[in-house]
């Protein structure tokens, strides 16, 4: 599959689902791509990076490397493997303590001992290269290196849609689309990409249910992260399916209100 193959992919999907943001195609490298910036100079955060190169153009690829880690987000440097896991983390996430980041905490989980459980069973996470990109799929270059999957923003009617096409050709009713615990760029890039040594195969996250996210992201809208084969299974599913056989049905007229 070529990168040709992903802008075609990028641009299908976004089309098909009417999303008014970029796809984002999620890759490795062991050069440093020529003319991207490094994530720090967008934002500190992933997912406020991602989110911004997703609604905006003014950025349309960003890196990240453990030579570019000043300034960037400890955990989302841990979530894409370029530093180990945080000694404070289970702390800061959960219950807190008094000698930890001053006593600051994120309430996400019951206890310490439970984070360092879900840590243990997500797997050691790998970084896909010496350099981790991220990049609008109409941005990907010809030739360029291979996706690992892909990173779609859209409102909840979109990413609905876009989770029954990809259950259009299985058979498994539960697990082709879940909502994994995590960060939220756990959802976008860790888990969609294959980083996590433990991630479920040929699997889509919906989310973000990291609600540490909420004051960047406007309250409707959501994301999936893809799996690069998943995404073309998608979009080769297109015709047969729903989104091209009844889009009314996907894509309903709300103009005169919700029926109840």
């Amino acid at each position: 599959m070529t990168e040709q193959d992903f802008r075609d992919i990028g641009a299908r999907l976004a089309s098909a689902f009417r999303l008014s943001t970029r796809p984002l195609a999620v890759y490795g490298s062991e050069v440093l791509p020529a003319g991207i910036p490094p994530m720090n100079g967008v934002n500190r955060c992933f997912a406020v990076s991602l989110f911004r190169m997703a609604t905006g153009n003014a950025v349309s690829a960003i890196y990240v490397s453990a030579d570019t880690s000043e300034g960037c987000c400890m955990g989302g440097l841990y979530h894409t493997g370029f530093i180990p896991v945080p000694d404070d983390i289970g702390y800061f996430v959960s219950t807190g303590r008094k000698d930890v980041r001053g006593g600051a905490a994120e309430y996400l989980k019951a206890s310490p001992d439970l984070v360092e459980r879900c840590t243990a069973a997500a797997g050691p996470i790998h970084p896909p290269g010496k350099y981790l990109v991220v990049q609008a799929c109409e941005a990907l270059p010809d030739p360029g290196p291979g996706v690992r999957s892909i990173c779609c923003f859209g409102t909840g009617e979109q990413i609905r849609n876009m989770a029954a096409l990809i259950h259009f050709d299985r058979d498994d009713p539960f697990s082709p689309v879940i909502v994994p615990w995590g960060s939220s760029c756990s959802t976008f890039i860790t888990f969609p990409a294959g980083l996590a040594e433990n991630t479920p195969h040929d699997t889509a996250f919906m989310g973000p249910q990291d609600p540490t996210q909420n004051h960047s992201m406007p309250p409707e809208m959501m994301a999936l992260g893809i799996p690069a084969d998943m995404a073309a299974r998608m979009v080769n599913n297109l015709d047969a399916s729903f989104i091209t056989r009844r889009p009314q049905v996907a894509f309903p007229n709300h103009e005169g209100g919700l029926k109840r």
